[in-house]
């Protein structure tokens, strides 16, 4: 049903009102906060877009490149921290320059006027994080334009033109395509009419799949039944090497789990020369025993995030035999997600993760 002339009026009004009080705004606070300020144009902006329907193409790349020129880095984002001096940043791109800081042992600076920056220093700016979820944003299915606030919830559920499955998909169909076919090829899909014994074959690889995400399950299931285990919360310390080019490590002070002595040690990228310059960053760890046993300690381990961080760890279970002889395993991967959730860790003053050991009985 097409809206009534009325309401067209109504909803123009009030975007109209809300520019001309958000460009007041933004020169009342220019002196005061330039950060806010920004907000409130951004506000007027998204205003100017939602009254002008014929700016389409031109217009909205023009927005998107204003914006980008104000932050100084990509629109990527929602979440946007500011400065002391009122510049943006994403909080991907926070984060990625807090990470890169402590990497290169340096103090994170704004990319823009190079004052300090640290998480305590900057905080987000609400103002430009609503504005910036109004204006338009391309959907990359159908290349319509939506605020970005709705862009998500189109591309998931409304978008005739998103990537979906085929039903049947369970006994092996692997069609994938736009919403708008699914009807169709459903209709024509040769996977319901398979024999009994063609979906036997495809189920039994399936299986195999769902198998090895169950075996991790049940190995865990089957260590909390051991008699002796012990979990404790370690924090990483961020360190440097003593060498000419120094590299970042870190190190846990010691910590006591069934009745020994431990250490944990962990790297960036396996000690690379400049872990700085490359994109993809990853952290392995090691486990020392540092007290004395007088007989081989056989033990399975397993890092997860602590109880107070948003980073994702996906559970890895590492078996080890220590003696007084070898009391350190190898450097193991810390199974993290992407180099995303790597940075966050980076960006962190001290890594907070929670240790499980549990001892095998002979």
């Amino acid at each position: 049903m097409a809206p009534k002339p009325g309401a067209e009026w109504s909803a123009a009004l009030s975007h109209l009102v809300l520019g001309v009080v958000s460009l007041h705004a933004a020169v009342s606070t220019a002196e005061a906060s330039r950060g806010a300020a920004a907000g409130f144009l951004l506000q007027v902006l998204a205003a100017t877009t939602t009254l002008a329907p014929g700016l389409s193409t031109h217009e909205d790349c023009l927005a998107g490149a204003w914006v980008a020129t104000v932050i100084g880095l990509p629109l990527l984002a929602f979440d946007f921290h500011w400065c002391t001096n009122g510049h943006l940043m994403c909080a991907g791109c926070f984060i990625h320059l807090l990470a890169d800081a402590r990497l290169k042992e340096e103090q994170a600076t704004c990319p823009n006027c190079r004052c300090e920056i640290s998480k305590s220093l900057c905080c987000r700016n609400l103002a430009v994080e609503k504005a910036v979820s109004e204006l338009p944003s391309e959907c990359g299915f159908c290349l319509r334009q939506f605020p970005r606030s709705l862009l998500e919830r189109h591309q998931k559920e409304e978008c005739q033109d998103r990537v979906t499955q085929c039903k049947y998909k369970r006994i092996g169909c692997p069609w994938h395509g736009p919403f708008h076919e699914l009807t169709v090829h459903e209709a024509a899909c040769a996977h319901p009419t398979k024999t009994g014994s063609e979906l036997m074959e495809i189920l039994d690889g399936m299986d195999q799949s769902h198998r090895k995400e169950m075996q991790l399950y049940n190995s865990i299931f089957s260590l909390l039944s051991f008699e002796k285990i012990g979990y404790t919360e370690v924090q990483f310390r961020p360190y440097r090497t003593d060498d000419f080019i120094t590299r970042l490590y870190y190190e846990t002070p010691r910590f006591t789990v069934l009745n020994q002595t431990w250490v944990l040690k962990a790297r960036v990228n396996d000690s690379e020369r400049n872990p700085n310059l490359s994109c993809k960053r990853t952290l392995s760890f090691q486990l020392l025993l540092k007290s004395k046993v007088t007989a081989p300690l056989e033990c399975s381990f397993l890092l997860l995030k602590g109880p107070y961080d948003d980073v994702r760890i996906s559970p890895v279970i590492y078996h080890f035999v220590f003696t007084n002889e070898s009391n350190e395993t190898d450097y193991v991967p810390l199974p993290i997600i992407d180099s995303v959730e790597c940075n966050k860790l980076l960006a962190a003053k001290n890594i907070n993760l929670r240790l499980f050991l549990f001892q095998i009985q002979k």
